[in-house]
């Protein structure tokens, strides 16, 4: 995809290497799950307190193998939230999430514009960041107090 800088990372140090060269700096925070147990499914509402916490950042994802291998990619127009959740049952977890800014290079079939019923460019799309995945951003004055380890449903 255009504006897309993608690696398969097979060792920390080229996670590492990928993510900080792609950021530009070595001071970084990385995003990840935290404290992951057993969860009933339920239903989730957004709670109060969402915060910005980057505008760049490089997102792995973990890929099914016999040994450690993650999917990275980087978008060059990305937005990173911190949102609160409450559970049904009164339940507090806070998520991850990225939004893809421009999608307008994005395939028009692509299965988020399905989901969301609009068309490439005209809005972002945004999504969680799932369990044994993690998102690296810069370290900033902005999002230094920023926890570098959330619980995701």
């Amino acid at each position: 995809m255009e504006g897309e800088a993608k690696y398969c990372a097979k060792s920390l140090d080229s996670l590492i290497e990928f993510s900080t060269t792609k950021l530009g700096s070595r001071n970084v925070n990385v995003l990840i799950t935290n404290d992951v147990k057993p969860m009933t499914s339920q239903e989730y509402e957004f709670g109060v307190g969402m915060k910005k916490i980057g505008d760049k950042s490089v997102v792995c994802h973990e890929v099914y193998y016999p040994y450690a291998v993650f999917y990275c990619h980087a978008f060059a127009k990305t937005r990173t939230y911190m949102i609160p959740l409450v559970g049904a049952d009164g339940s507090k977890t806070k998520a991850v999430a990225t939004c893809d800014l421009d999608t307008s290079a994005w395939h028009p079939k692509h299965v988020a514009f399905k989901v969301l019923n609009v068309k490439p460019g005209t809005v972002p799309v945004c999504h969680f960041i799932h369990s044994n995945d993690m998102v690296w951003i810069p370290r900033s004055i902005n999002n230094g107090e920023v926890i570098n380890k959330c619980r995701l449903i």
